[in-house]
């Protein structure tokens, strides 16, 4: 059989997918092992059981400034602001989506400003919100939104357009308005794509937070690596980096299973 028509099953996919992942776990062992062979002191590349020590004392001991638990103050703060910006894009992209998607002459009208907007790098942006909005979680919530609802927006608007003319033709048949269209027609077919939308948009959102983390803030995980970078403190680093990045991959799988749970038809599973 030629691999381009070979379709792995579910165990052979963990499987697959896992070897590339042990593979650099293993390539990082040999190499931190072989650089504190050579110096004991070395921090670039610490070993598993010094990054377990000092993820042990972020977790369990509290600060003595502030008696939190660091790791988990810098979790939950992080989650909070990204999940706020990412509900506000998530919103944003579905109404103007299924308005300029659904209606030509919105579409004609607002479709160049928000092109206009997806462009602008939203970093650029950055000053801009610290000196309007302050240096609180109102500028970093706001980054994320106009980072990514700009580019939702654009792909929900062409999605909802592509639709077959015939659906809204024989809707119109049937006494439908443009609402109606708009919320019978157009609306359950864009539910997927909003959710495939905020899958891809996960990481540049987590992009601009750790980015606005690192200039002005006092908690959170951007604010954590950037603070203990003048230390090198990789045994720190290189574990938030994983969590960062484990915490990601457990909202892409989320978004996912509630794509084929609540929209089965869009994934071939049926009508």
């Amino acid at each position: 059989m030629r691999w381009v028509n070979r379709q792995p099953r579910k165990g052979e996919r963990l499987l697959l997918g896992s070897l590339p992942i042990l593979a650099l776990l293993l390539l990082y062992l040999i190499l931190a092992a072989q650089r504190h062979a050579a110096n004991p002191m070395d921090k670039v590349l610490p070993l598993p059981a010094t990054m377990v020590a000092s993820l042990k004392t972020l977790i369990f001991e509290p600060d003595p400034l502030t008696g939190q638990f660091v790791f988990l103050a810098d979790t939950l703060a992080s989650l909070q602001t990204l999940g706020l910006g990412l509900a506000i894009s998530t919103l944003t992209a579905l109404l103007l989506g299924l308005v300029l998607g659904t209606l030509p002459p919105m579409r004609a009208t607002f479709g160049p400003l928000v092109t206009g907007i997806a462009v602008i790098p939203p970093i650029a942006l950055l000053p801009i919100l610290f000196i309007a909005l302050g240096l609180g979680e109102t500028a970093k919530v706001a980054l994320i939104a106009i980072g990514i609802s700009p580019v939702m927006v654009r792909d929900i608007a062409a999605h909802v357009a592509a639709l077959p003319r015939e659906q809204i033709i024989k809707a119109q048949t049937l006494g439908a308005s443009s609402w109606q269209v708009m919320i019978r027609v157009a609306l359950p077919q864009a539910m997927p794509r909003l959710l495939q939308a905020v899958r891809l948009s996960l990481g540049p959102a987590w992009v601009f937070l750790i980015s606005a983390e690192a200039i002005a803030a006092d908690v959170g995980l951007g604010y954590r690596i950037f603070l203990v970078r003048r230390y090198l403190s990789m045994d720190i680093i290189i574990p938030y980096v994983a969590w960062i990045a484990l915490l990601a991959i457990m909202m892409d799988v989320l978004l996912t299973f509630l794509s084929r749970r609540c929209f089965p038809w869009a994934h071939g599973g049926g009508h």
